[in-house]
């Protein structure tokens, strides 16, 4: 049975009203962080000494990661504080601990994104606030179900931005029956039809990098589950969700020290790069995932494709040492090769500065779409209920309005 195209109206309709106060917020939010600095500094400690500064300035927390790709060049080491006697999960009073890259010195501790702790915290803040509204596991599946239904209703778009093929051509300019007019925005026309044609013809010009952004949101948020059944069911995908088994208790402390930890991942990542023929150009990263019991080491490699946030990783067995699982972020899955670059252009991290005031521009985009899809809405519903107003809608918008929106 063929769905009649009043039905994908109503469908991007309701969708578009569902969706615009969150795609409001996470345009806006998108907007900043295409500026979100991060960067590398050369000349530092390593990971292994920095952890070992950490856990002896807070020896009462447990260190799970240390980065050196973190915001102004500082060292972020996350932290966690290990579960009291009756194995209930106690408080540390911050989840990160900033440290000097060249001395190990504290320079401030936080918990990520809570905004009241002041300025330090804003950025992060925005960042929470698009990834998961600063609602933490409700949010993020509240934005994950959003992005699934803005991926959809990009496809809806597109189909009621074509025209309708009519038996009997109607009595109109030739125009209406072709799709020309639904690229073009009529600056000098009516509010009304200034707004529609803003939100129509910029969906077109914008529509794959729409689908680009609204897909990988779907990663960002659902990312262990829908889209990795997707890319899995096309593409050759892996990820530590797919490959590395949950403990059934996360692991406490692991039997190999931070040395031998960092060797054992340059050994391994060695290994990697005569493998699969890449250059090693920095070390940017090391994780313990309590809940799969591995490592991760993380270098900056010739196989990375982004600006920042480094991605090529072995892990191995935080108690063994055993090599797990190798991930680089391109030339050796497909899908991952995909989702790099996915990434890549959601966060402005690929063409330098041109493409990051495009991000930048495209999230205000996003906001003005949303903006001008309630206010069709707003137009419409006013035109039903008002007779005055339904005779302005029909001698204006003619049968556009039923065709495209």
């Amino acid at each position: 049975m063929i769905l009649k195209r009043s039905f994908w109206v109503w469908l991007h309709r309701w969708a578009g009203l569902f969706m615009a106060g969150f795609l409001i917020i996470v345009g806006a939010t998108g907007s900043l962080l295409a500026f979100y600095p991060e960067q590398i500094q050369d000349n530092r400690l390593d990971v292994a000494a920095l952890a070992e500064l950490a856990q002896q300035q807070i020896p009462h927390g447990r260190v799970d990661f240390v980065t050196l790709e973190a915001a102004h060049g500082a060292t972020q080491v996350g932290m966690s504080a290990p579960p009291d006697e009756a194995g209930q999960a106690s408080a540390l009073g911050f989840n990160q601990l900033i440290l000097d890259p060249y001395t190990g010195e504290e320079l401030g501790r936080r918990r990520f994104g809570v905004i009241s702790e002041g300025m330090i915290n804003f950025m992060p803040f925005v960042y929470k606030l698009h990834y998961e509204l600063a609602l933490d596991r409700f949010g993020l599946w509240v934005l994950g179900i959003c992005a699934l239904i803005w991926t959809i209703d990009c496809f809806v778009g597109f189909y009621l931005t074509l025209p309708q093929r009519r038996r009997q051509p109607p009595k109109s300019s030739p125009d209406q029956n072709s799709w020309g007019p639904a690229w073009k925005i009529r600056w000098q026309s009516s509010s009304y039809k200034l707004n529609f044609d803003l939100h129509r013809a910029s969906g077109l010009w914008l529509w794959l990098i729409l689908l680009t952004f609204a897909w990988f949101s779907v990663y960002m948020n659902l990312g262990d589950t829908v889209y990795t059944w997707t890319t899995r069911a096309v593409m050759e995908y892996k990820a530590p969700w797919t490959e590395l088994p949950k403990r059934n208790i996360p692991l406490a402390e692991a039997e190999i020290g931070r040395r031998q930890t960092q060797s054992i991942g340059e050994e391994l990542m060695a290994e990697q790069a005569d493998k699969h023929h890449f250059t090693i150009e920095q070390v940017v990263a090391l994780g313990l995932n309590r809940m799969n019991g591995t490592y991760a080491y993380t270098v900056r490699s010739s196989k990375d494709i982004q600006d920042k946030r480094s991605r090529t990783s072995v892990f191995f067995d935080a108690n063994s040492g055993e090599l797990k699982l190798a991930l680089l972020p391109s030339g050796q899955y497909s899908g991952n090769t995909v989702t790099t670059w996915l990434a890549a252009l959601h966060i402005a991290n690929v063409f330098g500065l041109p493409y990051r005031i495009f991000v930048c521009v495209l999230g205000l985009a996003i906001v003005m779409l949303s903006v001008t899809g309630i206010i069709i809405r707003m137009k419409k519903r006013a035109a039903r209920l008002s007779p005055k107003n339904h005779q302005y809608d029909s001698r204006y918008l003619g049968p556009s309005v039923h065709r495209h929106s």
